[in-house]
């Protein structure tokens, strides 16, 4: 699957969630997916808990979080 159709899977509506970034058909944020996964969620901890959901919906979270990653930076202390 190219990077614009797990793109396309995502959705941004003013009327939905506050105009969070959600999986497209679903009120569920892509900064939800993507906290679980960074916390050691497996993509089958994922689908199991929201069974609506598809693989390709993890990887499209993952792409646009990568996507923001190229457009803002978060600043992240320095170890001394």
């Amino acid at each position: 699957m190219t990077r614009e159709e797990l793109l396309s899977r995502i959705s941004i509506n003013p009327d939905i969630c506050f105009g969070k970034p959600c999986i497209r058909g679903h009120r569920i944020w892509v900064s939800l997916i993507l906290d679980l996964l960074a916390s050691g969620w497996s993509h089958k901890d994922v689908l199991d808990k929201y069974p609506g959901l598809e693989e390709a919906d993890i990887l499209a979270c993952i792409a646009y979080g990568a996507e923001m990653a190229r457009e803002r930076y978060v600043e992240v202390p320095m170890n001394a």
